[in-house]
């Protein structure tokens, strides 16, 4: 089984965290990884920067152009992962831009995620119509999930027609914006994750954008499985360093 499938069947509300590879300095890559892990981090997303992000609000753009003036390229993020699997083995999911992807070779691409040991992919800009059509079969043969997201105005059709494709968990956006705002959620947001709760889909679900703490942690994760945290632990990561990680994910429990 996928350890994306087995972090989903534990009785247990997932953390998961993206970070951006390459940050703060190039080759923080695996010490934050390690970290993280160490710390009790479910998931964990590795954040493959991008100079024309779509959907990442101004700490994640911020953490990204730094990681490329670093250095960061799709190739040496798959360097630093070389051997990454002999200390941990929580699930890893590359989260990126499918122009990165294709630049890269999409086969190349996940011929090296399957050498390294990632388990699955999450690409906000590829469309599940063209995935469907021209990667899931390779996608498939290298053992890599493809995570999908919605949002709240994504239909139910739609929904469905997802949930069809996925068989992991599905990335619910708490809102329509940008990653890294808001405070808690309230009423329209509550709602939403009722709403798609109650479809009863095969996916598990995972919200994200919008939670920094142990409170927006719980209220995102009543009707789900669990959280993804990008923005507030980067913002912790940029103020506190690699000392402040264990302690941020501490006080999410």
């Amino acid at each position: 089984m996928n350890r994306i499938n087995q972090a989903l069947a534990q009785d247990k509300k997932l953390i998961s965290i993206y970070f951006t590879a390459g940050y703060p300095e190039l080759e923080d890559t695996t010490e934050v990884i390690k970290r993280l892990a160490d710390a009790g981090t479910d998931v964990i997303e590795i954040g493959l920067p991008y100079s024309d992000p779509l959907a990442d609000g101004p700490v994640i753009q911020k953490s990204s152009e730094q990681a490329l003036r670093n250095g960061m390229s799709t190739r040496k993020l798959f360097q630093q992962l070389q051997g990454i699997r002999d200390t941990v083995d929580i699930p890893l999911i590359v989260m990126g831009y499918f122009n990165a992807m294709l630049q890269f070779g999409v086969e190349d691409f996940c011929k090296a995620c399957e050498a390294i040991g990632i388990d699955g992919i999450i690409m906000p800009d590829l469309p599940i119509d063209i995935f469907e059509r021209d990667y899931k079969a390779l996608f498939e043969t290298h053992g890599l999930k493809f995570v999908p997201l919605i949002t709240p105005e994504t239909s139910e059709e739609r929904i469905k027609t997802i949930d069809e494709l996925g068989d992991s968990f599905v990335y619910m956006v708490s809102s329509s914006s940008t990653t890294g705002g808001e405070q808690g959620f309230g009423e329209e947001a509550m709602s939403y994750f009722k709403r798609i709760s109650d479809m009863n889909l095969n996916n598990s679900l995972m919200v994200g954008f919008g939670i920094k703490d142990a409170f927006s942690f719980e209220q995102a994760s009543r009707f789900t499985s669990g959280c993804i945290i990008g923005s507030e632990f980067i913002r912790r990561l940029t103020n506190a360093g690699m000392e402040g990680i264990a302690p941020f994910i501490k006080s999410l429990k």
